[in-house]
């Protein structure tokens, strides 16, 4: 799945709407995230907007200028499709229009729910532009893989919740809605035949499952490494030949800045407190036994490290909307296809109270088949990990930490293969994977100082090798996120003091290449990073002085092998937009993505399933 995101407008310095020129006899969009407004305080962002095709979309509201504050329960959704754009559609979008009033707020979680499966999961801007203006953003998601929910009709419904109280007096509304593209007509052949000369349409999971039992539930809390998220499905179909899990982790409360977590031995030393050293991770298991693993990003909302300040204009990277981590489950399709009852359950190693989880089983058919057989050949995944944590501390007489680090490390390294009978031969599908986590804190700071210099990788490299009959298909991807990141305080000689968060460096990395045995290979890497600082200043007495040092960047780059290309770099400071670069990372300087997605498109029609990448 992909998510972008853009301002729409600033209703104190007004940002004009993104131009999106659709050439229909190419395919080819000139794509710009959004105009901006140099010195704008709303919300700017450098991820692009989801590329449309240059069909008429059929709208359909989820809710509109629904009220979240001091909410009785969820905001409902009565979702009926679209009767004038019957399926199979070109894309699906997801859009999201949020506003924040108010001069004081905390950042929300917020998340949508349609047939039990969650379509949206992040969090809210702080307010960062004074009333009565608004602090507005939007939100767009490609949720083109949904679309077997789209089909019927649905309850769902939209968890956003915010509490208006005491100072705390921002004021959170919002819309939704689905635009629904119906194929465009180009004379090429669907997938499932003959469209009457229309578009090609990627494969698409048959049915998307939520892991809720209850459909009017949300996501699930997870306090500690015990804990499971456990979905009980009694009567799956008998043909599945392929499934995926997306899985969402939120960190929340005590595990909200878990990269900055000590060993139980270490409690007190962490700059906000907490414990289980600074690893986490996603397990999933079928019926007890391993399955997949998925990595946890440090997402950081507009409120985190307790540096509001840092995050206006431009918040962290997918702050205000996380991408799910896909984990392939396609060994274990023979035996989910077996007439049992089986169990899918998701925890989160060294969770410390707590992580908000989510997920949606995504199954791809035989559709030439009603019964397929098969089992998993050999699976060398361990339940759970073995991080080697080393502490190499300095101590004063009275055993204070005067200096010195702590580093956590995990490698993974595990291979699970699979084999099913299907209607057109028997399938065997490997999956393997290595992943490596560091993370380090660094206490050698300056006298008078109290914090924690922070540096954390993560990279997972997986392969996963399809061989169908003397057809073999590789899939390579690799997603990385680096985290640099500085928190503490300092005190001056005068008793004044300084409250610091420096973000060197807050990436997300992926890239995705396909091989088809028969054929020459594509591939597509995608780079969003974001950096920034700010100071908070106190005098002697405890009198808040204003911020110093405020700045930020985003950058924002996207390139595939079929020569489309997208970057935009935007710049802040003192909290308002400063400036942009658009097209530099690309041919000519200019942005150009295709409505179609041609690597996604390409390596999904070789592949045989979804393979996508922002944007």
């Amino acid at each position: 799945m992909s998510t972008r995101l853009h301002t729409v407008r600033s209703l104190r310095l007004p940002i004009a709407q993104c131009a999106l020129a659709v050439l229909a006899c190419t395919g080819v969009s000139n794509v710009s995230a959004q105009s901006l407004t140099i010195g704008s305080h709303n919300v700017a962002v450098a991820d692009p907007t989801v590329p449309r095709p240059p069909t008429t979309p059929c709208v359909v509201p989820l809710y509109t200028n629904a009220s979240f504050d001091n909410p009785s329960g969820p905001t409902p959704i009565n979702y009926t499709p679209p009767a004038g754009c019957p399926g199979p559609w070109e894309k699906v979008v997801l859009t999201i229009d949020t506003s924040m009033v108010g001069t004081n707020q905390f950042d929300r979680t917020g998340s949508i729910w349609l047939g039990g499966a969650i379509l949206y999961f992040g969090t809210t801007q702080e307010p960062s532009v004074a009333p009565p203006s608004a602090t507005t953003w939007h939100i767009e998601k490609d949720v083109t893989d949904y679309s077997a929910l789209f089909t019927a009709s649905q309850a769902g419904h939209s968890d956003f919740v915010n509490y208006v109280e005491g100072p705390y007096d921002g004021k959170l509304s919002g819309s939704a809605a689905l635009y629904f593209y119906p194929l465009a007509n180009d004379g090429n052949r669907g997938r499932n035949g003959d469209n009457g000369g229309h578009g090609i349409l990627q494969p698409r999971p048959d049915l998307v499952l939520s892991m809720n039992s209850n459909p009017a539930n949300g996501t699930y809390a997870l306090n500690t490494t015990a804990d499971q998220y456990t979905a009980t499905y009694t009567s799956l179909p008998r043909n599945i030949e392929r499934a995926y899990l997306e899985v969402y982790a939120q960190s929340q409360s005590n595990d909200e800045i878990w990269y900055s977590c000590n060993p139980n031995d270490q409690g007190t030393l962490s700059f906000f407190g907490c414990n289980n050293t600074a690893f986490r991770e996603t397990e999933i298991s079928i019926d007890g036994q391993p399955a997949g693993v998925a990595p946890v990003y440090p997402w950081i909302y507009t409120g985190g490290t307790g540096n509001p300040g840092l995050w206006e204009p431009t918040p962290g990277v997918q702050t205000l909307s996380f991408v799910p981590y896909r984990v392939d489950l396609t060994p274990f399709a023979g035996t989910l296809d077996d007439g049992k009852t089986h169990s899918i359950s998701m925890s989160v190693f060294n969770a410390n109270q707590y992580f908000s989880v989510a997920g949606n089983l995504l199954l791809y058919l035989d559709h030439g088949s009603k019964q397929v057989r098969g089992a998993v050949i050999s699976n060398s995944l361990a339940a759970v990990p073995t991080p080697r944590v080393v502490e190499n501390l300095t101590t004063d007489a009275s055993n204070n930490v005067t200096g010195g680090n702590i580093t956590v490390t995990s490698n993974r390294k595990f291979a699970i293969v699979g084999v099913v009978a299907t209607s057109h031969g028997v399938v065997q599908t490997e999956v393997a994977q290595k992943i490596a986590f560091s993370n380090s804190q660094d206490y050698t700071l300056p006298a008078n100082s109290e914090g924690e210099n922070i540096v954390q990788t993560t990279t997972v490299d997986s392969t996963t090798t399809r061989t169908d009959g003397h057809k073999t298909v590789v899939l390579r991807e690799r997603h990385s996120y680096p985290l640099k990141l500085n928190l503490g305080y300092f005190e001056q000689a005068d008793g004044s003091y300084q409250q610091y968060t420096d973000v060197k460096e807050q990436g997300y990395r992926q890239s995705a290449s396909v091989f088809p045995g028969y054929f020459l290979g594509a591939e597509a890497t995608v780079d969003n990073t974001f950096d920034g600082n700010n100071t908070y200043n106190w005098n002697a007495a405890g009198q808040f002085t204003g911020a110093t040092d405020t700045y930020s960047h985003q950058d924002y780059r996207y390139r595939d092998s079929f020569d489309e290309c997208y970057s935009r770099k935007i710049s802040s400071k003192d909290n308002a937009l400063t400036g942009w670069v658009d097209g530099a990372a690309c041919w000519m300087g200019s942005n150009n993505l295709s409505w179609r997605d041609r690597f996604s498109q390409y390596a999904s029609s070789v592949y045989g399933a979804t393979v996508q990448l922002l944007p």
